[in-house]
């Protein structure tokens, strides 16, 4: 059902986008409107991955890091069966992660300092194994193409005011209510593609990881230190606050059409809910890491090296 409500939503996208260059410029501008948005297409589809990685000033981590960062998240790709993807590190306190590329092959997994120091490597485990899950679906070109859909529908409105054929078709008043509804409105089926992929990442990377309360222990971590410390890097780049596991936004914490991720209570309820005997799903998944490496919790804080 995940897949038909993402196919619902990008259609929904694609009819508003080519609705919008209908308004401005009547069958010409929905034309120019489509080649428009092929030629941005084009453009995130190969590069979308370095960008991204690039607003966020993001390291590449190699094997044999310290932490322990790359060989944890090959050996979780191997149990998803998938290639193994870059590795990534951001410097920032705000504990978060995110996932970016065209597809498997193509893909990268960047996680923050923050959230190393944050979380045991445990719960590491359980937010690496959700970003593959993202990698894994596909959902990571979706939401590259969604987020471009919806520039460009922005885009457009707001020349909107300046064309003189809009103005004509659909007078000032017109004009100016489609240049807010058309940004609002795609932004709105933008937001709803991504919290309908989180809950099916959520499921497939407790699932990949063997465990769900690795993941709902680490997202109730997450949410709090979002919460509370500033991620600037996401802050000076809004548009990229949907492909992190919690949004560093300060988002409000309802469910609603307009925040970018579901509730976190909502989702730490749902794992929890697989992880009872009458969810489980069927079939043995391997842990990703032996005991032997996980580090000691005390007193529910990292110690050894995981600090």
């Amino acid at each position: 059902m995940g897949y038909v409500k993402t196919a619902m939503l990008m259609a929904a996208m694609t009819a508003l986008f080519m609705g919008v260059g209908y308004l401005i410029g009547g069958s010409g501008g929905a034309l120019i409107a489509l080649v428009v948005a092929a030629a941005m297409n084009a453009f995130t589809w190969w590069n979308s991955d370095r960008m991204v990685l690039r607003m966020h000033n993001a390291q590449p981590v190699a094997p044999g890091d310290r932490f322990g960062l790359h060989a944890l998240t090959v050996e979780l790709a191997r149990n998803a069966g998938m290639p193994d993807p870059k590795v990534y590190l951001i410097d920032t306190p705000q504990p978060n992660a995110f996932a970016t590329g065209r597809n498997p092959a193509n893909a990268a997994v960047a996680v923050t300092s923050g959230l190393i120091r944050s979380l045991t490597r445990e719960e590491l485990a359980g937010v690496i194994a959700h970003e593959l899950a993202h990698i894994r679906n596909h959902d990571t070109a979706i939401m590259t193409v969604t987020a471009t859909f919806a520039g460009a529908i922005s885009m457009l409105a707001n020349f909107a005011i300046f064309f003189g054929g809009s103005r004509e078709r659909l007078g000032l008043i017109g004009t100016l209510l489609m240049m807010f509804l058309a940004p609002m409105a795609a932004a709105l089926v933008q937001m709803a593609i991504s919290r309908t992929r989180e809950y099916a990442a959520d499921k497939a990377g407790a699932e990949i990881c063997g465990q769900p309360l690795w993941l709902a222990s680490a997202l109730e971590k997450i949410a709090m230190g979002a919460a509370r410390i500033d991620n600037h890097a996401a802050e000076r780049n809004p548009a990229t606050a949907h492909m992190f596991i919690i949004n560093p936004l300060h988002a409000h914490k309802y469910d609603s059409l307009f925040a970018t991720h579901p509730a976190t209570e909502n989702r730490i309820a749902a794992l929890r809910a697989m992880s009872a005997p009458s969810g489980r799903s069927s079939g043995t998944v391997v842990p990703p890491v032996s005991r032997s490496r996980v580090p000691k919790v005390r007193n529910g804080k990292n110690s050894g090296p995981w600090t």
